[in-house]
């Protein structure tokens, strides 16, 4: 997967991780019906934000990493038919350990 993008500074960019598409009863749930998940997998990071004194603060995600992050969080875009989102560290939730 090759993503033609970086981001900048403490932004990340994230894939939407898919949610089962029927409902514990076997109800098959339409895609107008779908809330958007909230999980992803980190795509590509920044460089890490930048200080008033000069110095660069490095992101505590890394790129592999499954997330969770807000409902309204972040920015979609489309590139090459795959759905993205772009958000700023701080969206970040919390990072999900197997």
């Amino acid at each position: 997967m090759a993503v033609k993008i970086r981001p900048l500074h403490d932004r990340v960019i994230i894939q939407r991780l898919g949610d089962e598409e029927t409902s514990g009863g076997g109800i098959i749930i339409p895609d107008s019906a779908k809330e958007k998940p909230q999980q992803g997998k980190v795509i590509r990071i920044g460089s890490g934000r930048m200080l008033n004194d000069g110095t660069r603060v490095t992101l505590d995600v890394k790129e592999g990493d499954r997330i969770l992050f807000g409902k309204y969080s972040g920015a979609d875009i489309k590139m090459d038919g795959e759905e993205y989102l772009i958000l700023k560290e701080d969206e970040i939730l919390a990072v999900l350990s197997d």
